[in-house]
């Protein structure tokens, strides 16, 4: 599948309580590299199997929670194109400078319906995943903690998840990939969307309150490695959500857990490839325990509730 316009999550930035701890928490427990700091006291952080400069930043702040998310685009014409679309849609733009944010260039941001900080941009500096171009070996060797592959999408609350979507699909050409209704079987309760072949690059839930984030996910090579990260967790004292189990939407293998500032992370592996002559699919509201966690056939309320 060819894949153009929006071509994948790019950046995450998350606002935490104590900088020292959290940068020890992200390199050293879940094993993300350090690639920067500004002057603005943001940290920079790519996952391992990442050739962009970044895509998980952190900064200091007096509550928890996601400032934006970013996608890459095919290039600065599709940017251009884009914000184009999305001013016909009649979403307001703003245009940051390249630079503003370390090795990245010119974004567009615009807010979704549910409050959120949503950014595009084309041109990041490509800093390699260390095993070269060339005849490359299989992994890094000195690969620390958890040690994901790559930063992969994020779940958000708000009220209006159809606006949302409808955004989503008609401006950025995203694809309806799996839905849970509720009980009036119509209303949909949550949305998963691709720009990809991927289960998911990003997911919303609806939520009295707006703009809140639910979790910001990584990729796993296989469940074995989920385990491990379960391991690593609990040596390292890390508070666990749930998990290790397995999503009967999307299939994927899945712990949650916490960072020290209360940000809800996810380890992911698996899910199926996405096709566009795909349908949805749907889960009805008597079985949403069984597609949310697909072992326990429950839903655990703190899981639903807690967000910063």
């Amino acid at each position: 599948m060819a894949i153009t316009g929006v071509l994948r999550p790019g950046h995450a930035v998350l606002r935490v309580l104590d900088l020292d701890e959290s940068v020890h928490f992200y390199t050293e427990v879940l094993g993300l590299k350090e690639t920067g700091r500004d002057k603005s006291g943001r940290v920079y952080f790519k996952c391992w199997d990442e050739r962009d400069h970044n895509s998980f930043v952190i900064r200091k702040a007096d509550r928890a929670g996601m400032d934006c998310f970013g996608f890459k685009v095919q290039n600065v014409a599709t940017l251009n194109t884009l914000e184009g679309r999305l001013r016909e849609y009649g979403v307001v733009t703003e245009r940051v400078p390249a630079g503003e944010m370390l090795e990245t260039g010119e974004r567009v941001r615009f807010h979704l319906p549910t409050g959120h900080l949503i950014e595009l941009y084309a041109e990041k500096t490509s800093v390699g995943n260390g095993l070269g171009d060339t005849n490359p070996e299989a992994w890094l060797a000195d690969q620390k903690g958890i040690s994901p592959i790559r930063m992969d999408h994020a779940l958000i609350y708000g009220g209006d998840i159809d606006g949302n979507r409808k955004l989503f699909e008609e401006v950025l050409d995203f694809t309806l990939v799996e839905r849970v209704k509720l009980e009036d079987g119509v209303t949909d309760l949550a949305t998963w969307l691709t720009c990809s072949n991927k289960a998911h690059d990003i997911a919303m839930v609806r939520h009295p309150e707006d703009n809140k984030l639910h979790h910001v996910s990584f990729l796993l090579e296989t469940w074995e490695q989920v385990l491990r990260a379960a391991d690593i967790m609990s040596m390292n004292r890390v508070s666990i959500d749930i998990g290790p189990t397995r999503h009967g939407i999307t299939r994927g293998t899945t712990i949650y857990f916490f960072d020290p500032s209360g940000n809800r992370l996810e380890t992911f592996s698996g899910g199926y490839q996405w096709y566009p002559d795909h349908t949805p699919i749907t889960w009805t509201w008597d079985q949403v325990g069984r597609g949310i966690f697909y072992h326990d056939r429950k839903l655990n309320e703190a899981f639903l509730n807690v967000v910063t």
